[in-house]
Order: structure tokens, then sequence, then C-alpha cells
């Protein structure tokens, strides 16, 4: 592909070009595992303790996927019919289907207009005699309110299991997400910030029990072959992957900062264009951006707007769950989380990721600014 190609049409994130970047050491990985055969050694590979320590947690517990960590993690604290757990709106469907799975209700609240992350006075409101969890997302690389949230779950008697899919390596008050809640949980789906090549999940935790419980609960509830102390599931994290992985943690660092970078960039070159608004980022906050949003009320105009052009930007999300077919019902029907429900309407994400070069990215903001001339 030219340069001139790269600039002409720009995805919104491009796995092929950071695949560029590490091919030997992916291939020196992944063959080391089709020579020895070791197809489901995950737990004897270093990954998972260095992840542990990475996301500042002593245990990791690998699974195959971001939503299995969220069910695994609310079946480890026994989450069932009749509890609740309170989340936000304005995530995948994944952070409510973990509680749907374990015959859970999920509790959606609303969210802050400036960060988009959830609204810790709704968590407050919304605590009830049923609640067992509060599951926070860190949604587009942004950190929550993290002092807030386990003041309010201390108070209440109340677990915190942090939804970290898209937060890698973000920071809260100098501390990394997932090592605040009982769990945190991270989805390794090919575009996150640290992407195996396939599915792939973790649970981080700082309980040596939890860890044990979780590694039995995802591989049939056995600590030992044919010993099963429980039904569980299959849900382990294969070998291929933890080698990708591993790979891709030695890279992380430098590839959310380049995310900031771009970010930042971004947010410089379109300051005060249109009606654009960008999310804050407080000062306690470190995000490292697995989005770049922006926020127009012609949203939809400027999308197709950027597609015509070849800017492939996308929409996270275009309902939010509560109005999605799948849980959409009485007790929260539309127009009772205002504020999710607006930034629905009003978000596109552009393209970001490590590769990203400045030539693409001043052809994306060129494209968004003509537009609004």
């Amino acid at each position: 592909m030219t340069d001139n190609a790269k600039i002409d049409q720009i995805p919104l994130v491009d796995l092929k070009a950071q695949y560029a970047t590490i091919r030997n050491e992916i291939a020196e990985a992944i063959d080391e595992v089709l020579v020895n055969t070791r197809f489901m050694d995950a737990e004897g590979k270093a990954f998972l303790p260095a992840f542990a320590k990475y996301v500042g947690c002593d245990y990791a517990v690998g699974c195959n996927s971001g939503t299995d960590a969220l069910i695994l993690a609310l079946k480890a604290l026994q989450v069932g019919p009749g509890d609740e757990v309170i989340m936000q709106a304005n995530t995948f469907i994944a952070t409510a289907e973990a509680a749907t799975a374990v015959g859970a209700k999920p509790v959606f609240v609303d969210v802050r207009e400036d960060t988009g992350g959830i609204d810790a006075a709704a968590v407050e409101a919304a605590v009830s005699v049923k609640t067992k969890v509060i599951m926070p997302v860190h949604l587009f690389g942004m950190p929550a309110d993290m002092d807030e949230i386990m003041e309010i779950a201390r108070r209440k008697g109340i677990a915190v299991v942090e939804d970290c899919a898209q937060s890698h390596g973000a920071l809260y008050k100098g501390k990394p997400t997932g090592s605040f809640g009982v769990m945190g949980c991270f989805s390794f789906y090919p575009g996150k910030n640290l992407g195996a090549y396939g599915d792939g999940g973790a649970i981080a935790m700082n309980d040596a029990g939890l860890a044990g419980l979780l590694k039995r609960w995802r591989d049939h509830g056995s600590a030992k072959k044919y010993v099963h102390d429980f039904p569980g599931l299959n849900s382990r994290l294969d070998g291929i992957q933890v080698a990708v992985l591993g790979v891709k943690l030695r890279h992380l660092d430098d590839w959310n900062a380049a995310r900031r970078r771009i970010a930042a960039r971004y947010i410089e070159m379109l300051e005060g264009v249109g009606d654009l608004r960008f999310f804050s980022e407080p000062d306690d906050r470190r995000s490292v951006y697995h989005l770049f949003e922006i926020r127009s009320g012609r949203r939809d105009e400027l999308l197709h707007h950027l597609h015509e052009h070849k800017v492939w930007a996308g929409l996270h999300y275009p309902d939010p769950v509560h109005l999605t077919d799948a849980y959409r019902g009485n007790e929260f029907p539309e127009g009772s989380l205002p504020v999710s429900e607006k930034l629905a309407r009003e978000i596109i994400s552009l393209p970001i990721y490590p590769e990203l070069t400045e030539a693409q990215q001043d052809r994306v903001v060129d494209v968004v600014k003509n537009f609004f001339e």
C-alpha cells in the first residue's frame, strides 16, 4: 500500500500496522508453543504473573474472554437470583450480560457528562438491600471515580468488581485500574490496548483464595485433572494467546503513551471547531484512550461525512444498554437515564491506534473541519 493510500483510507484501528512492528517477536513466541505443543498451558507461562504485577495485583487468572471474566467474578462472589448488580448504561452489553448470566438483575444508572464515567451519586441512590455488587466501567480507557465508588461500597458492605475491558494501564491517583475492587476484569479482544489474536480475558485480584476458586471455576470446577469439586465452565486462556500477550505486554506502556499523544493532538487541533466537545481528563487520572470520542449535535451527518471521505470513524455505543432490545423494559424506559441517552446520540469515535501517523491524523482533522466549514 502506498503512503497516499494509507492517508486516503484511515481505519478506526489498524491491527496490521501493529503486527508489522512485532512480527518477529510474535513468530518466535508462537513457535515455542507449537514446538513444545503446550497449547493449554496458560498458567505455566510468565504472562499472567507479569500482568498481575502490571495492574497492581498479586494474582491474575486467565479465561477465554472479558465477558467470562465478569461472569466468573460474579460466580466467585456467589451472586445469583434475587441479587442486583449496579452498572452504568453507556457500556458494551457484556457488562449487563454478566449479571444476567448468573441470574442477577442489572440495575442501570446514569453517568457524568464531563467524563462519561459512572455517576457515584446515582450509584448511591440505586443501592438497595438486594445490591450485591457495584460494577464500574473504566469506559474508553478513562478511570471511573474510584474513591467515591469504594467509599459507597465500604459504607454499604457491597463488593466492587471493576470492568477494565478498555483500561489496560490506566491510572487513578497513580494506581492501576483493576486494583481497587475485589476483582478487576480484563478483556484481551484483539482490538483492545492489550489484545490477543483471538478472544481472551483475565481476572486480577489480591486474594489467594479467590484466585484458586476462579482457576477451578474456569476449568470444569477442577484443580486437579478428573477431580471436580463442582460443575464449572470451560473458560481457559490458551497457550497461543498467552504467547501473543506476553510479547505485547512488553510494548503496552509505549503504545499507551502514543495513544495519549494522539489524543492530545486531536484536542489541540479540534478545539473550538464547530460544536465539538470532548470528555475531560481530571488531573488525578491517566486515560489510556482505548477510544477517542468527540461529541456533536450533528453526529449522524458528521459520521456520514467522515465515511464518505473514507475515514472509518465508529459509534460506541449507538444505544445505551437499557434501550437495546435485550434490556428494554418498563423499569428503565427511554428518558430515565438522560445523560447516557444524550451521549449515545452525540458520540463519534475517531481513529486512534499507536501507529496512526501525523499525516493520517491531519487528514482526519481536515475532514472534520471541512464538514463544519
